[in-house]
């Protein structure tokens, strides 16, 4: 049976995340909201969410169905399928410093979103433009480098001595790396300007991750959605002041 992913059509968002993992493990899956259409997906969608037969329903998407099993949240959607997936690092021990590494990643998205949505996710952009423009600031000038300057002494201090965020094989840690990078270049093109000198290792793992067969293929096909304005990574150069 596939795998059923709930996200919303149109963006990459959260749900991306997990899809870089299912493409990369060539999973049979079905990316619902898509594959239904904007409006008959999203209904699907919430009206599981807010189901009165279901035990455990889920907060937000994205989610995944796995038969009777509905699993939430990104890192812990991951969790799940690491292993199942041949993603996840086989020594035990390990694949709960790779669920670590993810929740980190998981709060570097949260502050990624409120760069440009910083007062309620509830108005638009424009209604809070100069706060938008305050947060984005301090986000570059020490947000930035505190998680990429962490992620990078990671890689470099891995025991394995590998080019992979954990363990010897790659895991779904370094394809959401690679998303968070590949991310944050769009969103905020200048500052990111010397990313690849400050942070040599994070930039290895990004190209290698990038030119892997599956993932290549999957990021030039029309399942890779491009980044846009209504997504977490969103690009206003009102924002983008490099430091």
């Amino acid at each position: 049976m596939a795998y059923e992913l709930y996200y919303w059509d149109g963006i990459q968002g959260r749900g991306e995340f997990v899809r870089l993992a299912l493409e990369e493990a060539r999973a049979d899956y079905v990316d619902v909201a898509r594959q239904s259409g904007r409006g008959l997906g999203a209904g699907v969608m919430l009206e599981l969410m807010h189901s009165r037969l279901e035990a455990h329903i889920p907060f937000a998407p994205p989610f995944l169905k796995d038969g009777e099993l509905i699993v939430s949240h990104v890192a812990n959607i991951l969790f799940y399928l690491g292993p199942k997936l041949g993603l996840a690092p086989k020594v035990e021990k390990l694949r709960y410093v790779a669920n670590g590494l993810q929740l980190t990643i998981t709060d570097l998205v949260a502050e990624v979103h409120d760069t440009h949505h910083p007062i309620a996710t509830s108005r638009y952009y424009e209604e809070q433009k100069q706060e938008a423009k305050a947060r984005s600031a301090a986000f570059i000038s020490e947000r930035i480098p505190k998680f990429c300057g962490y992620f990078e002494q990671v890689l470099q201090q891995n025991p394995k001595g590998s080019s992979h965020i954990v363990g010897d094989t790659l895991s779904y840690v370094d394809l959401s790396l690679f998303q968070v990078i590949d991310g944050l270049r769009y969103a905020f093109p200048n500052a990111m300007k010397a990313y690849a000198t400050a942070y040599p290792a994070l930039a290895a793992l990004h190209d290698t991750v990038s030119k892997r067969p599956n993932l290549a293929a999957y990021l030039r096909s029309e399942r890779r959605l491009a980044f846009n304005e209504e997504g977490i990574f969103r690009h206003y150069p009102e924002l983008d002041v490099a430091t």
